[in-house]
């Protein structure tokens, strides 16, 4: 596999001259790509020599054929107009260039596009002078299917009860993963570390924040990569929040920052300069997220799996290091917001794989402006291991509980004004209707834990 350097092209370039550079590297095909509902790439491809008319919204969609773009068969097509900054070569196949694109109705932006969701809502922070800044944890199940159809571990010797950090395991993995992390380097995107994680077969990268579009687009490319890769060694990358009932599920920790537009001062500092502490206006933010904690649990824990990661245990190596509680405090990661001992961020850990990043960054955002604009107090934080507090003691800390399943994260969104001034009407409608019916067609399935308890019960 190859393993181009970064693409950078310059802001503002003239479309043919992008188009020249990108030949001159070797580029004979783009992608005009954009996500559906549930943050998955879709694409049209086309020969580099028709890239100025690609830039220029070529490229036409049929919304209904898709899940979560809000169309009907009979309404006009939608066009993917491509960022040019989002330009990636895929290490994989460096003929063939990448771009995260905006999708547009009848020359305007398309209300109903992930990233336009997300680009309107880091334009209400740059009105307010602020910049979004966000990294991802990306944590992910690399595995291999058996002669019998059974998905173990990518490698027969990760085997520990309490897997995470084993050395071993990482070492048996490090081929695929060097390939990985080799090509997230030569993309520009900082890793500065990696590891095994609390589940056998699970692992996590960690590169560098970016403005928050940006790094949406590379998580969305991320999974794309990781997927081919694993592919290419035989493995099937996963992002399904909870593949296995007895262990850990794999998060996608949102760790946020605001900072000045103009100097690009981190704005999530303490003014005192306190190790772990956040300034005042970070502490707003907080209550802005927490306010709208339901709703938004629907959008960063976006499907039925999710809530069998939300739970305090259920993992062969203890805890589930998974929030259940609406709360935020220090360096403890019972919280739902959780401020890391370096601080200066703020860190969402109910946020999981399986999200649409653009959607997700949008919400959150979108409640830790308005805690701002309002000047919202998020109260006490939480100092102590909340697993272990009992139902008395959570009452008289008036600690809410995140919704416990989809059903109930759905009805907290519908149920929220500020999910339909974030999606706006036709995405809003679109999510609530897709996600209901998932949760109904869950609960219409007959599943082998009915049949084991049932079947031969009564």
């Amino acid at each position: 596999m190859s393993t181009p350097s970064a693409l950078s092209l310059q802001p503002g370039i003239a479309p043919a001259e992008a188009r020249a550079e990108l030949q001159a590297r070797g580029i004979r095909y783009a992608l005009a790509s954009f996500v559906d509902l549930h943050g998955v790439n879709k694409a049209k491809a086309v020969p580099i020599h028709h890239l100025e008319a690609m830039l220029a919204g070529s490229e036409l969609f049929t919304g209904a054929a898709l899940d979560g773009v809000p169309q009907d068969v009979s309404d006009d097509e939608v066009a993917a107009v491509p960022d040019l900054a989002s330009a990636t070569v895929l290490p994989w196949r460096p003929d063939t260039v990448w771009l995260a694109s905006n999708l547009h109705l009848n020359g305007r932006p398309f209300e109903a596009c992930s990233r336009n969701i997300l680009c309107r809502v880091r334009d209400q922070a740059a009105r307010m002078g602020l910049r979004f800044n966000l990294g991802i944890e990306t944590e992910f199940f690399v595995l291999r299917r058996q002669g019998d159809g059974r998905l173990v571990p990518a490698s027969a010797h990760d085997t520990l009860e309490k897997p995470c950090y084993d050395l071993r395991g990482l070492l048996d993995n490090l081929d695929w993963l060097d390939e990985l992390v080799e090509a997230m380097n030569a993309l520009g995107w900082g890793v500065y570390s990696f590891d095994h994680e609390d589940a056998n077969g699970q692992f996590e990268t960690d590169f560098g924040y970016a403005d928050g579009l940006v790094t949406a687009d590379r998580v969305t490319f991320f999974r794309l990569m990781a997927r081919e890769i694993a592919r290419r060694h035989g493995l099937i990358a996963s992002f399904m929040p909870k593949p296995f009932a007895d262990r850990t599920g794999s998060g996608a920790h949102f760790n946020m920052s605001l900072a000045d537009l103009g100097s690009g001062a981190n704005l999530f500092e303490p003014e005192d300069g306190t190790p772990g502490g956040v300034s005042e206006l970070a502490r707003r933010f907080i209550a802005g997220v927490l306010r709208h904690a339901p709703a938004i649990c629907a959008v960063i824990a976006p499907t039925v799996n999710s809530y069998k990661r939300l739970v305090v245990q259920g993992s062969m190596s203890g805890f589930t290091w998974a929030p259940v509680f609406v709360c935020y405090g220090n360096n403890n990661r019972t919280n739902m917001l959780r401020i890391p001992a370096a601080g200066s961020r703020v860190e969402c850990r109910a946020a999981d794989s399986a999200c649409n990043p653009y959607l997700a960054a949008a919400m959150l955002l979108a409640a830790g402006l308005e805690g701002i604009r309002e000047g919202l107090d998020p109260g006490a934080p939480n100092l102590v291991n909340a697993y272990r507090l009992s139902p008395e003691e959570r009452r008289e800390r008036s600690l809410a509980t995140l919704p416990r399943t989809l059903g109930e994260a759905i009805e907290a969104f519908a149920a929220d004004p500020l999910g339909r001034e974030v999606f706006g009407e036709a995405m809003a409608d679109a999510f609530l209707s897709f996600k209901r019916q998932e949760w109904a067609d869950y609960h219409g399935t007959i599943s082998t834990w009915e049949h084991d308890r049932y079947l031969e019960l009564f």
